[in-house]
Parts: C-alpha cells; structure tokens; sequence
C-alpha cells in the first residue's frame, strides 16, 4: 500500500510508502490519502499526523513519470485533485502535524503546508523546485507560502529553486520546532498541548486565522466575533467559565 493508516489512542497515523521513490506523490496515493481522511473523520481521533516512510525523505514531490504526455485538461485536473484534497486537510476536523524527516520538495513541501503544524528533524529539507524544470507549482504552494513566511521570501524560495534547511525552516516560520532525535514521541507531546482542549474550538480559531487572512482586518475583526460568540455559547465554552468560578478543570464535550 502507497499510504498507511495507523490509530495510536487519541491520534491516527497517515504514513506515505513509497520509500523507494522517496514517498513521492502519485495520483492514486492523492486518492488513498483522501480515502484514510475519510477513515479518521469517523473516528475519534483528536489530531492527524502525516509522515514518510523512511529516514530520505518525508516526500521528494510528486512522481514526474506520471505528469509527462498528459493533455491541457488532464493536467488541470491533476492540480484541483492536488489542491482540492489539501484544502480538506488544512479544513480537516482536527489539527494535521506534518513531521518531516529529510527532504519535503514540491507536493512534498506543499503537503506539509496544509497541515496546521509542521515539525522537523534537524535533516529537514524544504523547498518548491518547480521552476527547475519550467514549472509553476500547483498544489497550492504558491498560495500557503507566502501566507505563512511572506511574499519575499517566498518568492526568493521559489524562483531560486533552492532547498531550506532545517535551522533556516524555524527561522522565518515555516515549520513549528525542531526535534533532532524521537520525531514522532516528541511530536505526540507537541500535540498532546493542544488535543486535551474543545475540538470545536481550536477548530473556530483554525477557522478564524483562516478566514481572516484572506479579508481585510475590518472584516477578519468581525470573523473573530463571531466566531468568539459561537464558542460563548457552545457547550464547552459555558463549562469552561462554570470551572473557572468552581476552580476545577474543565470536562470538555467537543460541542
């Protein structure tokens, strides 16, 4: 199988396998990801980890022997696959850590983008290469880069072609923390700092930073009010203030 799907108590495992081409993305690994989302979203998982197989490469990008000899709307059809599917994760019902260990390149980098967190070794490499073979990226990185580290920056990264390492990656905030040694139990207790809360609201606040990013602050002023308003008067929200004045922790109900 291209993609694994593994459940670990509260947290569920998406395992790209293709180590052999360095877990890159082809289209039928596009659809089994999708196919495991579908999985945790009936589950009761709190958060969703992807990673690669393999100690290269988290994924090297997507598999160019299939992008070759296709027509115009073939092609364009690959890009909607691509971004339609990481648009469900960065919507996802629960937070996505991508834990990157080696290189993450073009639909690599692009994965990892969508995911809420992105946490790496110190052999982490980050990069969006395209324009090395004439290409524009279109899986969406285009968009969440500059978003997430700025357009200059961004811009440098992607008309240069050139990789990222590690330390440079933490620096201008294009992933979250760096573990040299035990990814995965470090990022599980990462995660454990955020999945013991409300999944309805940390998914309000995804949804507000989301939102807002694409409005004015006028307008993202006023996503966050309502937004805020929702969770004042969701379940969780009221028995978050109720222990607060009983000063007792509070039993969270995900509503």
């Amino acid at each position: 199988m291209a993609v694994q799907l593994e459940f670990d108590n509260d947290f569920a495992f998406i395992t790209l396998n293709r180590p052999e081409a360095l877990n890159a993305l082809n289209f039928q690994t596009l659809k089994d990801i999708g196919l495991a989302l579908d999985h945790i979203e009936a589950s009761s998982a709190r958060a969703v980890f992807f990673k690669g197989a393999g100690d290269k490469a988290f994924c090297a990008g997507a598999d160019i022997s299939e992008l070759r000899g296709r027509t115009a709307i073939e092609e364009l059809d690959g890009s909607l696959l691509g971004q339609s599917l990481f648009n469900r994760i960065e919507n996802f019902k629960v937070p996505s850590l991508a834990l990157v260990q080696g290189y993450a390149l073009g639909g690599g980098c692009e994965l990892a983008l969508a995911c809420t967190f992105r946490i790496g070794t110190d052999k982490a490499r980050f990069g969006l290469p395209e324009v090395k073979l004439g290409l524009v990226p279109g899986y969406g990185g285009t968009q969440r880069l500059p978003r997430l580290i700025g357009p200059a920056k961004a811009l440098e990264i992607m008309m240069t072609g050139r990789m990222v390492d590690a330390h440079e990656a933490l620096q201008i905030g294009l992933i979250n923390r760096i573990f040299p040694s035990n990814l995965v139990e470090a990022s599980i207790e990462f995660a454990q700092g955020f999945s013991k809360f409300s999944l309805t609201t940390t998914r309000l606040i995804r949804e507000a930073v989301r939102r807002g990013m694409d409005s004015s602050l006028n307008q993202g002023l006023r996503i966050e009010a309502d937004l805020s308003t929702i969770t004042y008067r969701s379940f969780d929200g009221q028995e978050g203030l109720s222990a607060f004045s009983e000063k007792r922790p509070p039993v969270f109900k995900d509503r």
